[in-house]
C-alpha cells in the first residue's frame, strides 16, 4: 500500500463521511464518466438490467468475497438506506428468529444507541451493558448481561462519533447467538473474520465508496425469519434472490465501490491497508500522548479507534473551546486540513483517517499539531 500523498490533491479531507476517496479512483471515474467501456454511455445511464451493469455488480461482489475472504454460505447485498436503514432492516429480518422476539444490544456510543432505539419498534431489546454517562470505554465482559435466547447480538464495531472500537473477538463470549455488526466506519480498513458474524453491514461513504451504497454480508441461514411487516425493499431473502436488483440499485455508487475494491487489491489488499491504518493511528495517538496534556484523548487506550480519532485541546486540565476553534480554523485556512471539527454532540476535534488518506497526509496533521502546541505553550 502506497504511503505517499498524491501531489494532485491539495486538500486533506478528514471528514467522517462522506469521506475522501482514493485519487486514482476519481481519475478513473473521470475518464470513464461519459463513455464507459466503449458503450457510448455513462454508468449512470446504463440499465441495471443490462449485461454491462451485470458485469459491474458481479465484479464488485467477487471483489468483496476476495478482499474479506467471505465464506460461501454468505450472501453479499448492495442496498440503499445507509446505516439507519439497516437499524430497522436488522430487527425486521432477524428479531423473529427466536420465540422471545428479543435481541441483545451492546450500546457503546451514539450509533449503537440509535440502532437499539429503532429495534425497540419491532421487538424486545436487552441492554447488555449498564448505561454510561460518557461513551469512552467498553465494560469488561464480566459486566455483560447476555440473553442466551436472544435472536442476535448487535454491536457497532467502531463508533464514529465517540471513537470507541472493538478490538477483541467477542464471538466466543456470545456463544451460538448470531453476532450482528455495524461496521460502517471500519469495514475494509483491517482484516475481519466474517465467519464469526451472522451479519455485517456498512455504509460505503467511509472506506470504500460514495454515499448511497450499503453493503450487507449475511449468513444464508438467517434469511428465513423476517417479520411479516418487513418491507420488501428491506427483505434480505428477496434482495439475495434478486442479486440486489429487486429495485433499481445505486448503480453509479456500486461502480465506484468496484473501483475502490480494485484499488485495494492493487495496493496489497486488506492486510496491507490494515497495517497502514494502524501506523496512521499510532502516529496521531503518540502525538496526543506525548503532548503533556495539551492534547487529550477521551477514550480508554485499549478501545481507541484506529480510524476515527476524537481529541481535545486542554489548558489547566480542562478543554479549551476557544483554542479548539482556532486549531480548526487555522488548520483549514493555512494548512488545507479540512473537516476537523468534532461531532456537534461531543464537540472538540475529530480526525477521520480512513483508507484514502495516506500516511503522509496524516503526518501533515501531526506536524500541525506539534506546531500549534509549541505556539500556544510558549505564550
Amino acid at each position: 500500500m502506497s504511503l505517499k500523498r498524491n501531489p494532485s490533491r491539495t486538500v486533506v479531507n478528514f471528514s467522517a463521511g462522506p469521506s475522501a476517496l482514493p485519487y486514482e479512483v476519481l481519475e478513473t471515474a473521470q475518464k470513464e464518466l461519459v463513455d464507459f467501456d466503449g458503450t457510448g454511455s455513462s454508468v449512470m445511464e446504463l440499465s441495471h438490467r443490462s449485461s454491462t451493469f451485470s458485469k459491474i455488480i458481479t465484479r464488485a461482489e467477487n471483489s468483496v468475497k476476495e478482499l474479506l475472504n467471505v465464506p460461501d454460505n454468505y450472501k453479499i447485498l448492495f442496498l440503499q438506506g445507509g446505516g439507519n436503514g439497516q437499524f430497522a432492516a436488522v430487527p425486521l429480518n432477524l428479531i423473529n428468529r427466536k420465540p422471545s422476539r428479543s435481541a441483545d444490544y451492546i450500546v457503546t456510543g451514539y450509533w449503537s444507541d440509535r440502532a437499539a432505539y429503532e429495534a425497540q419498534k419491532y421487538g424486545n431489546v436487552n441492554f447488555v451493558i449498564p448505561k454510561m454517562d460518557k461513551f469512552t470505554r467498553i465494560p469488561p465482559v464480566e459486566e455483560w448481561k447476555l440473553d442466551p435466547e436472544a435472536s442476535y447480538v448487535f454491536i457497532c464495531d467502531n463508533e464514529t462519533i465517540h471513537g470507541v472500537e472493538f478490538h477483541d473477538d467477542i464471538s466466543s463470549v456470545i456463544g451460538d447467538v448470531p453476532l450482528v455488526a455495524d461496521c460502517s466506519s471500519n469495514l475494509f480498513s483491517r482484516p475481519i473474520d466474517i465467519s464469526k458474524y451472522g451479519l455485517v453491514f456498512a455504509g460505503a461513504q467511509k472506506n470504500f465508496g460514495p454515499a448511497g451504497v450499503t453493503v450487507v454480508i449475511v449468513r444464508e441461514d438467517l434469511l428465513n425469519c423476517q417479520l411479516k411487516e418487513c418491507p420488501t425493499i428491506f427483505d434480505y431473502k428477496i434482495q439475495a434472490g434478486n442479486n440486489s436488483l429487486f429495485q433499481t440499485p445505486p448503480t453509479y455508487g456500486i461502480y465506484i465501490c468496484g473501483l475502490v475494491f480494485e484499488w485495494l487489491k492493487k495496493h496489497g489488499g486488506i492486510e496491507s491497508i490494515g497495517k497502514v491504518n494502524q501506523m496512521k493511528a499510532d502516529l496521531v495517538y503518540e502525538t496526543i500522548d506525548n503532548s503533556n496534556g495539551f492534547y487529550t484523548s477521551p477514550v480508554e487506550p485499549k478501545v481507541r479507534s484506529r480510524v476515527t480519532i476524537p481529541f481535545r485541546i486542554c489548558q489547566d486540565g480542562k478543554p479549551n473551546e476557544k483554542l479548539e476553534a482556532e486549531f480548526i480554523s487555522e488548520g483549514a485556512k493555512n494548512h488545507n486540513l479540512r473537516e476537523l471539527k468534532g461531532h456537534r454532540s461531543v464537540g472538540g476535534i475529530r480526525a477521520a483517517i480512513f483508507n484514502a488518506l495516506s500516511y503522509e497526509e496524516v503526518q501533515s496533521l501531526v506536524d500541525y499539531m506539534i506546531q500549534f502546541q509549541a505556539k500556544h505553550q510558549s505564550q
